[in-house]
């Protein structure tokens, strides 16, 4: 379970994040840089862990890149989405947790934290003090906004399938075509020098070959 970071001075974070902006980027956040800023109170170190909670320095209290989009003019944005990404848990729940009342924050807070209510009230506090410097109309959420139940639509009715068209009736083929008639002329050249026999065996071979005739016995 991971616990979210707190300040107990989260009044004073709207003063250090515009120090962020003007000042020039440190090579590692300490709490001697927090005093060169006049942030001096032994409670003021507890902002060094809140910059971590949301990403603008590293585990290392190195700053981030985000640190330095921090420091452009879109800077409530960047604030929104570094917000949104440090407390993702919280609004895997609440998509719109920085709108919500107090008791919600209280129960989410509660369930990622050992600490009593005095812990759980600083974290609210912290919270609510980075979202009121924030702005969130331009932030794409990692998680839905909402789930919208959507009413089944209705059915559309179910076409009827046209019916087969009919087979074409089978042919047979010793039927005649259905297409045009068909017409062949045969002209045969027989030499006038050609006996009879020849004449009669070259129609013989014709009805062979036309038409299938045997060749009949005299």
């Amino acid at each position: 379970m991971s616990e979210f970071c707190y300040t107990t001075v989260p009044g004073k974070l709207n003063t250090l994040l515009g120090k962020i902006r003007e000042v020039g980027v440190p090579k590692k956040v300490t709490v001697q840089w927090l005093k060169t800023l006049g942030f001096t109170s032994s409670n003021d170190k507890t902002l060094i862990g809140v910059l971590r909670q949301i990403d603008l320095v590293d585990s290392s209290n190195v700053p981030t890149a985000r640190w330095i989009e921090y420091r452009g003019a879109d800077h409530k944005t960047v604030l929104g989405e570094a917000i949104v990404h440090g407390y993702a848990e919280l609004y895997a729940v609440y998509p719109d947790a920085h709108q919500r009342p107090q008791t919600d924050l209280d129960h989410v807070f509660s369930t990622h934290s050992t600490g009593g209510k005095q812990v759980i009230g600083k974290t609210i506090s912290t919270f609510k003090a980075l979202a009121e410097l924030a702005d969130f109309s331009k932030v794409g959420y990692p998680y839905p906004a909402a789930t919208q139940v959507t009413p089944p639509a209705a059915s559309a009715p179910v076409p009827t399938p046209a019916p087969p068209s009919p087979a074409p009736p089978a042919t047979d083929p010793r039927a005649g075509s259905l297409g045009p008639d068909l017409h062949i002329d045969i002209q045969v050249h027989i030499s006038p020098e050609a006996s009879p026999e020849q004449i009669e065996k070259v129609f013989e071979s014709m009805a062979r070959h036309l038409y299938g005739a045997k060749k009949s016995g005299k």
